[in-house]
Parts: C-alpha cells; sequence; structure tokens
C-alpha cells in the first residue's frame, strides 16, 4: 500500500501531462484546418497557425520566471492551461464571424500559455516524485510527449471529421481544460520549495523583475555546459527535425503515391519513441544522459541520408523497397528522438538549480518551438529545388548539432558551481 501510495503523484502527474500535451499537439492541426475551412486560404491558415507558434516561442520564458517565484506553481500552471484551453474556445467561436486579424491577435495570446503543457509541467517533476524516482519518471514524462504526438492529430481529424473543423478546436480545448485539475495538484513528496521573498511578502513580480529573473535563465543556459551543450544541440536537432516533417508528405506523394501516406510515418516515429522510451525507463541508468544525447543526435544524422537513399532507388524491384527504407527512417526517427528527449529532460533536473528550473524549462520549451518553426520555414523554401534539397539540408543541420556539442564540450568554460544532487552525473560524450 505504501508503494501504491509513492506512485499516485505520478500516476497523476503523467495523466495530466499526457492530457495537455495530446490537446497541445492537437492546436495545431486543428488550426490549420479551421482556418483553412473558415478564409479559403492556405496563407491564412498557416498565418494562425504561424500566430500561435510565436506567442509560444515567446510566453515559455515568461510562464518559467513566474513558475519560479510563485508559491503555488501548480496553481499558476493551471491557470495558464486554462487561458490556452480557452483561446482555442475563442478561436473556434470567432473564426468567420469576427475579423481574421482579431483571430490572430487571440492565437498569439493562447499561445502565450501553450508552454505551460510542457516544460511548464515537466519542470514540476521534482516537486512530486522523490529523486530516487526521477530518472525513471523523466522516460515516463518523455512517453507522454510521444503518446501525445500520436494521439493529438489523430483526435482532431476524428473530431473534424465528426463536427466539422470547428470540432477539432473543441477537442483540443477539452483535453487541455481536463488536464487543469492534475496541474493544480501539489501533493507529493519531491523536493518543495518555496518562492522567493522580501521581507515578510512575497516580492511583486514587476515587469523589470520579471526581465531580471529570464536573464538569470539565460545566465544559467548560457553558464553551465551541460546545460549550454545539450540546448544547442537538441535545438538544432529540432530544427532539423522540423525540416524532415516537411519532407514526409512530399515523400508520401513521390514515393508512395498520397502525401497523406507520407505523413502516416510521423505516427511510426511516434510510437517507435514510446516503444524507446518504455525500454529506457527500465533501466535508465544504462546511459549518462550526455552519452545518450550524442548517440541520439548521431543516430538522427541517419534519418535523411536513408530518406534520400529511397528516393534514388533505381526503377525496377530495387524501387519496391523504397517504402521500406522510408519506413526504417521513421522507426530510426522516432528511436532517437524519444530517448533525446528523455535526455535532455535529465541534464536540466540534474544542473538547473531548483530556484530557476521552471525557467530552464520553459526556456527550452520556446527555443524548441523556434527551431522546428525555422526547420520548417527554411524547408518551405528548399522545396522549391525538391526534396532532395531540404533532406540535405536537414542531415547538415544534424551534424552541426553533434559539433556544437562537441565544441560545447571542449571550450565551454563552465562558469558556476557543480550541481549538488548527482543523477548520473559524470561527465560524457
Amino acid at each position: 500500500m505504501t508503494t501504491l501510495r509513492n506512485r499516485r503523484p505520478l500516476v497523476r502527474y503523467l495523466a495530466g501531462a499526457a492530457s495537455a500535451r495530446a490537446g497541445d499537439e492537437a492546436v495545431g492541426p486543428a488550426l490549420l484546418l479551421a482556418g483553412l475551412a473558415a478564409t479559403g486560404s492556405e496563407g491564412a491558415a498557416a498565418l494562425l497557425f504561424s500566430a500561435a507558434t510565436a506567442g509560444a516561442a515567446l510566453g515559455g520564458p515568461v510562464l518559467g520566471a513566474l513558475l519560479d517565484r510563485s508559491p503555488r506553481p501548480g496553481r499558476l500552471l493551471a491557470c495558464a492551461l486554462g487561458l490556452y484551453a480557452l483561446g482555442a474556445a475563442l478561436i473556434a467561436a470567432g473564426l468567420g464571424r469576427v475579423p481574421f486579424g482579431a483571430v490572430l491577435a487571440v492565437a498569439a495570446a493562447a499561445g502565450l500559455a501553450a508552454p505551460a503543457a510542457g516544460g511548464g509541467m515537466t519542470s514540476r517533476l521534482p516537486r512530486l516524485v522523490p529523486a530516487t524516482v526521477l530518472p525513471r519518471a523523466n522516460s515516463l514524462d518523455a512517453i507522454t510527449y510521444s503518446a501525445a504526438g500520436l494521439a493529438g492529430p489523430a483526435a482532431a481529424a476524428a473530431a473534424a471529421g465528426v463536427a466539422g473543423p470547428w470540432g477539432a478546436l473543441v477537442a483540443a480545448m477539452l483535453l487541455i481544460a481536463a488536464a487543469m485539475p492534475f496541474a493544480r495538484d501539489e501533493r507529493g513528496r519531491g523536493v518543495q520549495v518555496t518562492a522567493p521573498f522580501s521581507g515578510d511578502r512575497p516580492s511583486v513580480p514587476t515587469p523589470s523583475r520579471v526581465a531580471v529573473e529570464l536573464l538569470d535563465g539565460l545566465r544559467v543556459v548560457a553558464g553551465r555546459r551541460r546545460l549550454a551543450r545539450a540546448t544547442a544541440a537538441t535545438t538544432l536537432s529540432l530544427a532539423a527535425g522540423g525540416m524532415v516533417a516537411v519532407c514526409w508528405p512530399l515523400l508520401g506523394a513521390e514515393l508512395l503515391g498520397a502525401p497523406e501516406r507520407g505523413t502516416l510515418m510521423l505516427s511510426v516515429a511516434a510510437v517507435s519513441a514510446i516503444g524507446a522510451n518504455a525500454l529506457l525507463a527500465r533501466s535508465p541508468s544504462a546511459l549518462a544522459p550526455d552519452t545518450l544525447l550524442w548517440v541520439c543526435g548521431a543516430a538522427l544524422c541517419t534519418v535523411p541520408l536513408l530518406a534520400a537513399c529511397a528516393r534514388t532507388l533505381p526503377p525496377g524491384p530495387a524501387a519496391a523497397a523504397a517504402p521500406l527504407v522510408l519506413a526504417l527512417a521513421a522507426v530510426l526517427t522516432g528511436a532517437a528522438e524519444g530517448p533525446q528527449l528523455t535526455a535532455l529532460f535529465a541534464v536540466r533536473h540534474r544542473d538547473a538549480p531548483t530556484a530557476v528550473r521552471a525557467r530552464v524549462f520553459t526556456l527550452g520549451a520556446g527555443l524548441k518551438i523556434s527551431g522546428m518553426a525555422a526547420g520548417a520555414a527554411i524547408a518551405g523554401v528548399l522545396a522549391e529545388r525538391g526534396t532532395g534539397a531540404v533532406l540535405a539540408a536537414a542531415a547538415g543541420t544534424e551534424a552541426l548539432a553533434l559539433a556544437a556539442f562537441a565544441a560545447l564540450t571542449l571550450l565551454h568554460p563552465d562558469r558556476s558551481r557543480p550541481p549538488t544532487t548527482a543523477h548520473n552525473g559524470q561527465e560524457s560524450g
């Protein structure tokens, strides 16, 4: 019974995180579907999605600073998720009924709260579980991202099929709102911390103070070698991932007969990521997180190369192997991206000081969104030159991520004290 009670905070957390992230993953497809239906313009639909993405990139660091100083971070996180869900509802109600510019403003405002579903939730794990459970909790937490990547778009597609494009936004809103009670939960057996105090009363989070705290978070990431190299390498890797994601429909049209068949490879990658992290959760100490980041980055370098090989198979019997090669590339994508995310969480939990942990996580979430958006934008430009150009750029960006990891390992002076609690703390990779 004691063991069961010990697990309850983690189970509650995982349920909330999975729901919030599934809703977050559903928002993108829902915005594109609803925007296209309301305006009839692919450009307008993409602009709506970009507005929400830009808001998320900006909102992450601010949300992190507020979470770090809040005496009740669970309540603040629940409020952020509520604002995100409300934004989805307002967009669904406003599209086609109010000026499109107003809908864009709502999308950008809702996007400010989007990092609550990702880095905001993950930053709270040490508060909820003991340090001895944290390595396994990291792997399980990463599985929720992969599962959400599979379930979110599927939920949006199913809701759109039943209730139209606006139904997809409603489904996303419900999934995000369902996570609010779990996010608000302050129970657990992890490290409990309080917000900074000035005298007997909490200091007021003025804009200037929040700006200073944002800079503190940036200094921590830049000043700690292992945080800096993990952040730089994974941001570049995610930019490459954004390029590859754009290629899947193109490869589907070219090699599989229809663009939607190419997007199915994203589901294959999500399933592979879930399986890889499930295996990693059984033996979380098999590799140090720094080493795992390096290994996963090297594996991801081969994904665009495999996809390019599928395009260059000669006509005839050999060409029939193209779908298998693409499937192998998708499986390898998930098998590397899932553990890479787990390793990144482990590095942040290990090396980020408790007082700025939420800022480190939400800053990372903003960089993740920015990296993927930049990669997708570059791929959109290069796609005019052909799929091969996009795949070549993706391979080069992944190689650049490995080079950044190596360069920061050799050249970056660690300007901070080592963390006081060790978790796979050996320097490697």
